[in-house]
């Protein structure tokens, strides 16, 4: 009787793993069945504009180090917010109404987003941007005003001081020359210097003569 029991045991044990390794062995040659997958959705807020063309990025040009981000589309009345380096791309969103500049997706700005300088960037897109309107211009600070009492405190005053009378100079002396040839002096003829000359010659040599 105890023999029957350790042989019934036997087979049901022989039974258990027959079947765990048939089971096994049909699950590993079962083809698999296709199946959906859920992906996680981002928990951020990604903006997005209606009518924007997708795959539409800006790269930085390689011959620029790096190009500011501004909150809007000039550089004057808007202040930068970041920086792209050389080679760095980021999503396209629109343009400015004269094209000039591109917004674009830049994470950590207000609304993440941002506009660059067009000539310095280059433009990926399937299609032509949306004009977008520019944001409203920063409130600018208010500006310190002084007062004039306060300031006047600081500010030594000035004696004011006669200038001096203008004296005209002295008539300025011209000096004037004589022409000494117009002057009135007796003039010798030529011809009558000449004979007396040669009088006085012929006078010399007669009386040369004579003594010898």
């Amino acid at each position: 009787m105890e023999v029957v029991k350790i042989m019934a045991r036997f087979w049901i044990k022989i039974s258990l793993w027959t079947l765990m390794i048939v089971g096994t062995i049909g699950l590993a040659f079962k083809s698999p069945t296709p199946g959906f997958v859920q992906a996680q959705q981002p928990t951020g807020s990604v903006p997005t504009v209606t009518g924007t063309p997708s795959g539409a990025r800006i790269t930085v040009n390689l011959d620029q180090d790096f190009v500011n981000v501004r909150s809007g589309p000039s550089s004057y009345f808007y202040p930068r917010i970041g920086i792209l380096v050389a080679g760095q791309s980021a999503p396209a969103l629109g343009r400015s109404p004269g094209g000039d500049w591109i917004m674009i997706g830049y994470a950590g700005a207000p609304g993440n987003i941002g506009w660059v300088y067009a000539p310095n960037v280059s433009l990926f897109a399937q299609d032509f941007l949306q004009v977008m309107d520019a944001p409203p211009t920063p409130t600018p600070l208010a500006t310190p005003t002084i007062d004039p009492t306060l300031a006047a405190a600081f500010i030594a005053p000035e004696t004011p001081t006669r200038l001096p009378t203008f004296t005209p100079p002295a008539p300025l002396a011209i000096p004037t020359f004589v022409d000494e040839t117009q002057a009135d002096t007796p003039r010798i003829p030529m011809g009558l210097l000449i004979f007396g000359l040669g009088f006085i010659g012929l006078l010399g040599g007669l009386i040369s003569v004579a003594r010898r």
